[in-house]
């Protein structure tokens, strides 16, 4: 039975004193959730006030992105050992936004799993079709490059601290989201892929999460899907109230 995971990605949302009234009204009615992890990826500059908030729950605390080395000449870059030091223990790596507007490729973004992982931090890694891509019939051939791109060189025994996030760009801040037979279709190909790059027990244990206007009233069809096993949850994750009703799915 795979733990599930519920991941609010804030992006450029929150200022300081913001992000510490939402962490805390998280952590005063999400605290006592055991079976599931909880995280949170606020802005960069309010890491440490949102650990300090959640202090003493189980909500951990996320950055939105990292560069894949510990130190050097990088103009403001943000390293994976300084993210720890903030308090973070999970890391989103290759979502849409960083490959689709910042142009990252594969080798770069595979470079920072690997980074994370080395410094002890949790990745999760984004993957996902643009809308021309799945007309253009290539929805398949975009996930087998991602994943297998952004795992090279991630050896069977870290695999088990890895998460990955199925990330429709199509269904990311449009209101649009995949059905629930397109988001079980896709996360079943990519645990397929897993099992094929490691094996069977290993793609059963991996987590993988669905991300793509995830909402207080689709979320329990989605979770109620066999291969799907949290969610990366964009503007929801803004409303104390919505993000607390996605975290609290009805499980089938």
């Amino acid at each position: 039975m795979r733990r599930p995971v519920i991941a609010g990605n804030w992006k450029l949302h929150k200022t300081i004193a913001e992000t510490r009234e939402l962490a805390l009204a998280l952590k005063s009615d999400l605290a006592e959730l055991n079976d599931i992890d909880i995280v949170i990826a606020p802005p960069v500059t309010a890491l440490s006030a949102a650990a300090e908030a959640l202090a003493g729950s189980g909500i951990a605390v996320a950055a939105q992105n990292c560069y894949p080395v510990a130190s050097g000449a990088f103009t403001g870059e943000v390293s994976p050992p300084l993210l720890r030091e903030a308090g973070c223990r999970v890391v989103l790596v290759g979502h849409s936004e960083r490959r689709q507007i910042f142009g990252e490729s594969d080798e770069f973004i595979n470079a920072k799993v690997r980074a994370v992982l080395a410094e002890g931090l949790q990745p999760i890694l984004c993957i996902g079709e643009t809308l021309a891509e799945r007309e253009a019939g290539q929805m398949y051939d975009v996930l087998t490059r991602q994943l297998k791109l952004g795992l090279a060189g991630i050896e069977l025994a870290t695999m088990e601290q890895v998460i990955i996030a199925y990330e429709p760009v199509w269904a990311i801040g449009t209101g649009v989201t995949a059905s629930n037979e397109q988001a079980a279709e896709a996360h079943a190909f990519i645990r397929g892929l897993v099992q094929g790059l490691y094996d069977e027990e290993t793609a059963k244990a991996t987590r993988i999460l669905y991300g793509g206007s995830v909402k207080p009233d689709n979320v329990d069809g989605l979770m109620a899907q066999e291969d799907i096993d949290g969610t990366l949850v964009g503007g929801a994750s803004l409303k104390a109230a919505d993000f607390i009703r996605i975290a609290r799915f009805q499980r089938s």
